[in-house]
């Protein structure tokens, strides 16, 4: 073999070798990647220098690898070519982008055909940014309810004219791309809800009032066999208050308005018509027409049967 071949030959082995070793690294690199991600935790540190006892969870996760694993302890960090260590944040942006997108597709090819909904919520994040979470809900093929993250937007939409602006809205662009789809803002549900109990509970005789009318249609129900009668049932109830810290509290609440759903309506018409006070009509008025509404009573069922399936978990 002349001085050429051997040459060549050469060449080839290290470039098989290096392509060996890139692999092995671009492994381990991925590997930490994809735990970080599966468990929700941060990449970064405060101090990445090697010096630090505490150099980020990327870093100390790929350490703990190398101190376990000779084969990859050769090929990374200061073993590794300058220009091949992929530690960088860049690189560590770029994969996480990608293991982002197959995700995506991954989740976008379960849904196939199906229906699926769309879940938005805006909040603000430690530095009082803007940020919207959109998150997909659908039926898998095994009939589980499923809820996939999708992505943070850093424009939020938080607010009814936002989200419904008739020109420019979420709802509207939406819209524009899907006719048949279907917008909720369950702080509506919420709002008016809590409308409706400060109203009809504002005075004890309005309250009295609501009490006298349950009872005639739990009567009437029990007549006609809409209800039954047994022990522990039927009990006198009131329209509950929900609490700010506690989801299982709306969840009560919105049973009490199902409950007295008739006897609210009747309370709301004796206010909006015979009430001293033209403000007080005004809001009774609009919590009556708002609260015969199809969306309303959509809302307030589909909340109904989506937070008694996490009160069962509360209580």
């Amino acid at each position: 073999m002349n001085q050429k071949a051997h040459v060549a030959t050469f060449f080839f082995n290290h470039s098989k070798k290096l392509k060996r070793e890139y692999r092995l690294c671009l492994t381990a690199v991925i590997d930490c990647i994809r735990f970080l991600l599966r468990q929700g935790l941060a990449f970064r540190g405060n101090n990445e220098s090697q010096s630090s006892n505490s150099r980020g969870n990327f870093l100390e996760l790929l350490q703990f690898l190398a101190d376990h694993n000779e084969k990859i302890k050769g090929v990374i960090f200061n073993n590794a070519p300058t220009n091949l260590q992929m530690t960088s944040p860049d690189i560590q942006k770029q994969i996480v982008s990608v293991c982002s997108a197959e995700i995506s597709r991954a989740i976008i090819k379960e849904i196939g055909d199906s229906l699926f909904s769309v879940m938005i919520d805006e909040s603000r994040d430690i530095s009082t940014k803007d940020q919207m979470a959109a998150v997909l809900r659908y039926v898998d093929k095994r009939g589980h309810v499923v809820e996939r993250f999708m992505t943070w937007i850093k424009q939020g939409y938080d607010g009814a004219s936002n989200m419904q602006g008739k020109l420019n809205g979420l709802k509207t662009l939406i819209l524009k791309e899907n006719e048949s789809a279907y917008y909720i803002h369950f702080n509506d549900l919420f709002s008016l809800v809590a409308k409706v109990i400060n109203i009809v509970a504002a005075l004890s005789k309005r309250f009295d009032i609501l009490k006298e009318k349950h009872i005639v249609a739990v009567i009437e129900a029990l007549k006609t066999g809409e209800l039954q009668s047994e022990q522990g049932m039927n009990q006198e109830i009131t329209l509950k208050r929900s609490g700010d810290t506690r989801w299982s509290s709306h969840y009560g609440t919105l049973i009490s308005i199902i409950t007295m759903f008739s006897s609210t309506i009747n309370v709301l018409e004796i206010i909006a018509n015979d009430a001293s006070n033209s403000e007080q009509r005004f809001k009774a008025n609009s919590a009556l027409k708002f609260m015969q509404t199809f969306d309303f009573l959509f809302t307030l069922y589909l909340m109904k049967n989506i937070l008694g399936f996490a009160n069962e978990f509360v209580e």
